[in-house]
């Protein structure tokens, strides 16, 4: 049984990432699963003028804690004009200086999604590269298209991306044993 960490880098109260988790998520058993929404997280904006004065907040502290407790990490990163988004841009500068190896050891499962027939591809390219300089092993990678007409809340509806999101949690899984 492994401990997985899982969320999607949006702060949005309605992110179809974080929906791609809790579906991710859902199909896990026999494992120890934290999923956070990261509405629920906010960060101020990463500035040097900021940690000086304010430190590390109670917030950051506590998951750079839930991501060293995890074995694996199934992240979904959402997309604006073709890069990350801002919000989790800020969260990793945030982490990084707080431990620049903050992911050191941890086996991750890359996902993306958008409204768009690209599927968040550029945003998750940048993410596969940055990812490991800061420690993390990305196992696997995985877009879904077009979210609005491939995904419902009882899965993915494509039966070929159906089968290929199955086929990269599973071999995530597989490497975490």
């Amino acid at each position: 049984m492994a401990a997985i960490l899982a969320f999607a880098g949006s702060n949005s109260s309605t992110s179809i990432n974080f929906r791609l988790v809790q579906l991710t998520t859902s199909m896990l058993q026999d494992h120890d699963v934290q999923t956070l929404n990261m509405a629920e997280h906010p960060f101020p904006m990463y500035s040097e003028d900021h940690e000086k004065e304010n430190g590390f907040s109670e917030s950051l502290v506590g998951l750079k804690a839930k991501i060293n407790k995890a074995e694996g990490l199934i992240l979904s990163v959402n997309e604006h004009n073709g890069n990350p988004s801002a919000y989790f841009k800020n969260v990793l500068d945030w982490l990084s200086r707080l431990d620049r190896n903050f992911l050191e050891g941890t086996k991750l499962l890359l996902m993306s999604t958008s409204g768009g027939k690209r599927g968040a591809k550029g945003a998750m390219a940048v993410v596969e590269v940055m990812l490991p300089r800061f420690g993390a092993e990305v196992v696997t990678t995985f877009s879904l298209p077009s979210f609005y007409d491939t995904f419902t809340d009882t899965g993915i509806l494509d039966k070929g991306l159906k089968k290929e999101h199955q086929k990269a949690l599973e071999y995530f899984l597989n490497s975490l044993k």
